[in-house]
């Protein structure tokens, strides 16, 4: 097939033909029709609900041309829609593509981009099932995951109370810290920098999710995509509590890493830092003997408490406290 074609349908024959095996080995098939026809059919299980995202991942906002592989930004596009199914415990089942790219990326562009897309469909489980194409200028991304979980399971932000531990997963701050490196430097650095990873390649916590909400143990939960001190904001909001924040709890990136001065400040980078798509859950204290210190692999850290004000999150540093304001990323505000 000639790269470059401006045949529609020759692109989206390569799309799907990099996508469609990622349906075969799948357990249980939710996807009873795929790519092919003008709609997929989707066989949910029994005593399960639907999980329905969707998400955006747009060329200057979320990602640029110069900077971030084509193959990247393919994975990407997939682990950050991803990453809202795990926030609700759930599993992933398929998802949708819209795709708009200009003429001059439907060759070498567009085939790592698949590369990319293709591995993160593969190593989480979650098939393409369809979706669309057309032309413009810039490139934009359209992810649409559907997922399920057990009914009544899901783990909603609205169910924190007063006395609860707040946890996250992994250490905050690394995603963010990667993008100002990948920012500010003059050659593209190898996307295998380990520095660069969390900000490239991120995982979503799917696993983690899942077993909290079989379990019944989180109260509360959401996946950290815009940072700390704007998603704990949304989940007290959601649940009409207050947050208390221990500055010494918090796991961030080591020192050694951050390099100098304010841009890279671990704990800035922690409260503040986008794209870590880490998890951010409550416990209630009664059951914290039930919560390992490390789960699939990923560190478990209490980092403050739930209190009964509304809608105020503290954040406690040097034995002082100060509120914390929504600092994260803002897509009215933030570009990339």
């Amino acid at each position: 097939m000639r790269h470059g074609s401006k045949n529609e349908n020759s692109i989206l024959k390569r799309i799907f033909a990099r996508g469609a095996d990622s349906a075969q080995n799948l357990p249980g098939r939710a996807v009873r029709l795929g790519i092919g026809d003008d709609a997929a059919l989707f066989r949910p299980q029994r005593a399960h609900e639907t999980i329905l995202t969707c998400d955006w991942f747009l060329e200057g906002t979320h990602f640029r041309r110069d900077k971030h592989s084509p193959d990247a930004v393919g994975w990407k596009s997939l682990a950050r829609a991803l990453s809202d199914v795990a926030a609700m415990g759930g599993v992933p089942r398929c998802f949708l593509l819209s795709l708009a790219l200009p003429e001059s990326h439907t060759g070498p562009w567009l085939d790592a981009f698949l590369g990319g897309l293709r591995r993160a469909s593969r190593k989480f489980a979650c098939t393409l099932a369809g979706g669309d194409t057309t032309r413009r200028r810039e490139i934009l991304i359209s992810v649409t995951v559907v997922g399920e979980i057990r009914s009544t399971r899901a783990v909603l932000r609205s169910g924190a109370r007063a006395g609860d531990i707040i946890y996250v997963t992994g250490r905050l701050g690394e995603a963010e810290l990667g993008l100002r490196i990948l920012m500010r430097s003059k050659t593209p650095p190898r996307s295998s920098n380990p520095l660069l990873i969390k900000h490239l390649y991120p995982e979503p916590r799917l696993a983690v999710g899942q077993w909290l909400a079989q379990e019944r143990l989180a109260t509360s939960m959401m996946d950290l995509s815009d940072g700390l001190s704007s998603d704990l904001a949304r989940l007290c909001a959601a649940s009409g509590v207050s947050a208390l924040v221990d500055s010494a709890l918090l796991p961030v990136v080591r020192p050694s890493k951050a390099g100098r001065g304010p841009a890279f400040d671990p704990l800035q980078l922690a409260l503040h830092g986008g794209d870590d798509y880490e998890l951010l859950f409550t416990v209630r204290p009664s059951r914290l003997n039930m919560l390992p210190k490390t789960l699939h692999g990923v560190p478990l850290t209490a980092i403050g408490r739930i209190t009964e004000q509304r809608g105020l999150v503290l954040l406690k540093q040097a034995e002082r406290e100060r509120q914390l304001h929504p600092g994260g990323w803002d897509p009215f505000r933030n570009t990339r």
